[in-house]
């Protein structure tokens, strides 16, 4: 038997379905500039695991579990999007289906299906990924502009590689590096290697305010992400004048506005409130500065994420939403 809240309700126009397509809408800008940049590579990332996800979550709801079909709420092809998103475009196909079966499969559908998994699933296959497949994961194709078919691309390595391993001693294939680092305006329009849903900071803000214009989400976790995030890293820079904190660069390269605009912002897997929020965020932006700075990963966005995701119940009892009637204590 189902349980309902007390009263009030209310009634929302808005479904799913509709969710889904405004964040599909929001991830357009995105999509286009990875096809433009990485060509063919990256229509077949995004194809391969777009079709992967809705296929795993069609067979499980189908076979397995034996329950309405799912697919047509448009999670599946979200969470296919997102996980294409944090791959390089060079990714062999069959390991894009181990991380769709991950993400679909074992994170998702395993704890009951949308709106009751724990972690998120795009983040929970590209962290499986990445710890099973990490050379595949860290082979990164520098971009082409508009050279669609050039399958054998040249690979460089990241912004943030070259910055992490900028001072070692030995690294001088990053030392060398370091002048071809992409400038502001290129980080901003997508010229610079990466995951595909990483290499342009302006994209994603475009897909931000859309997503906030329909009022999709709130302008809280992005903003105290990226914000703590980005303090952060300032003080650091401004008290070391190391160029490896040097805070626009990390701002604007790698996965934190990716992670801060559309994995963060994931109604399952963070707090109910906005005090939960906020909290979320903070640790999120704390997380990803320890982890980007003081551990061997150049980046931190999806295990920052993946970690607060497991504190999400524990936030939700501390900040508890105030009952209707009532006065705050």
């Amino acid at each position: 038997m189902l349980k309902i809240s007390t009263t009030p309700h209310i009634f929302s126009p808005v479904t799913t379905q509709s969710l889904m397509r405004d964040v599909l809408i929001a991830l357009t800008p995105a999509i286009i500039v990875a096809l433009l940049m990485f060509g063919i590579g990256a229509l077949k990332v995004l194809l391969t695991s777009v079709a992967a996800c809705v296929m795993f979550e069609y067979l499980i709801t189908r076979y397995l579990l034996k329950t309405a079909n799912t697919i047509r709420d448009c999670s599946a092809m979200i969470t296919g999007v997102l996980l294409a998103f944090n791959l390089p475009s060079s990714m062999p196909a069959w390991m894009i289906l181990v991380g769709a079966f991950v993400a679909i499969g074992i994170t998702k559908m395993a704890f009951g299906g949308l709106g009751k998994n724990i972690f998120n699933p795009a983040l929970a296959g590209r962290v499986f990924l990445f710890i099973s497949f990490p050379v595949q994961m860290t082979t990164w194709p520098k971009p082409d502009f508009l050279n669609f078919m050039n399958i054998d691309a040249e690979t460089a390595p990241t912004t943030l590689n070259i910055l992490k391993h900028i001072n070692d001693t030995g690294s001088a294939a990053f030392r060398n590096a370091a002048p071809s680092l992409p400038d502001y305006g290129q980080m901003l329009v997508g010229n610079m290697g990466g995951c595909l849903g990483e290499v342009s900071a302006l994209a994603l803000f475009l897909g931000l305010l859309y997503l906030l214009w329909r009022r999709v989400i709130t302008w809280h976790i992005p903003f105290y992400y990226v914000s703590t995030f980005f303090l952060l890293t300032a003080v650091t820079w401004l008290n070391t004048d190391d160029i490896r904190f040097e805070p626009v660069t990390h701002l604007l390269s790698g996965g934190l506005l990716l992670g801060a605009f559309f994995m963060a912002t994931d109604y399952v897997t963070t707090p109910m409130t906005r005090k939960g929020q906020v909290i979320f965020a903070v640790g999120c932006g704390i997380l990803t500065y320890v982890i980007r700075f003081y551990s061997a990963y150049p980046e931190g966005v999806s295990f920052a994420i993946l970690i607060m995701n497991a504190f999400v119940p524990l936030i939700d009892k501390l900040t508890p939403q105030r009952v209707y009637g009532t006065r705050r204590r």
